[in-house]
């Protein structure tokens, strides 16, 4: 038996008791998100290993073997190459179409959220709670019933089918669910460091600046991330909005997906599917940790 440094004889091995690591629990647990990853990650092989094989290849019909002879190919016609429409221009002028409307929408949506949460949570001025029910209902409203008297708006605006017109579009329809989560984040930062920056003379834009935005880099990400998605992803409002020579990098690669004429290049289309999600992914991956962090620290909370 052990002695312990009185002198005692003790009665055994002391601390928690180790856990089984294949126990019941366990078992679950971790079978559940081995088969939900494989779920996920199967179609993503697919259409990495189809991408890189040629078609002579692909009719061959084992769509989960590894190709026998990797090309490029498939990717360079994605990008340049694949008509859609009218143009074979492949999808190079939709990346650059989505990177002009992304950009600003994502800046001036997050930029005026974030002042909406801010002032929400710390400064409470006449009809704020009036201001924030007609933000989080306008969060909720399908954005389907509102297409029809938006095409109108930016008719008589003059922003119909432009890039200026989608850009608009997309900051409003982000703004009701970001102003929520920078308002619920502020409210998780200790009050008394806004108390202490008004006793030190500072003023709205001080508090926000100094204050505020350096302790909110996760749910800036969490921003991003979301914003980012959300817009490049976006489909409905870009065929809509735009016209041929503005569409995104999304109704390119519908056309090019759906077209019905010539030959049915799979190994193309997988290409330029994953040319489309690569710009979502490396947001997420080059945020993750920042984007756990928001999400944790109260992006969600209510």
């Amino acid at each position: 038996m052990p002695n312990s440094s009185d002198g005692k004889i003790t009665d055994g091995p002391r601390g928690p008791k180790p856990r089984k690591m294949l126990s019941r629990r366990n078992i679950i647990l971790y079978g559940t998100l081995i088969f939900v990853a494989i779920y996920y990650l199967v179609p993503l092989y697919v259409m990495i290993v189809t991408s890189l094989k040629g078609m002579p290849e692909i009719r061959l019909g084992n769509i989960f073997s590894p190709p026998i002879e990797v090309t490029f190919e498939p990717w360079v016609k994605a990008w340049a190459q694949a008509c859609t429409g009218l143009n074979c221009d492949g999808l190079s002028r939709g990346f650059w179409n989505s990177v002009k409307i992304t950009i600003p929408s994502v800046f001036v949506s997050i930029v005026i959220a974030s002042i909406n949460g801010y002032a929400l949570a710390n400064w409470r001025f006449k009809g704020a709670n009036l201001f924030f029910t007609i933000l989080i209902f306008g969060a909720f409203i399908p954005y389907q019933i509102m297409i029809y008297p938006l095409v109108i708006l930016l008719r008589d605006l003059g922003l119909y089918t432009k890039l200026p017109g989608l850009i608009l579009i997309h900051t409003i329809f982000g703004m009701p669910i970001l102003t929520l989560l920078f308002r619920n984040y502020f409210t998780t930062i200790p009050e008394e460091l806004f108390k202490a920056a008004r006793v030190d003379g500072a003023g709205f834009w001080g508090i926000y600046f100094r204050v505020m935005m350096p302790m909110s880099l996760p749910i800036f990400a969490v921003a991003i991330v979301l914003q980012v998605t959300g817009i490049w992803n976006d489909f409905l409002f870009g065929v809509i909005y735009t016209k041929p020579e503005n569409y995104p990098m999304t109704v390119q690669l519908n056309n090019i997906v759906n077209s019905v004429q010539g030959v049915k290049e799979y190994n193309v289309n997988m290409a330029a599917t994953l040319l489309t999600g690569l710009v979502p992914l490396a947001i997420y991956f080059i945020s993750g940790k920042l984007f756990v962090r928001g999400i944790a620290a109260g992006a969600v909370k209510g």
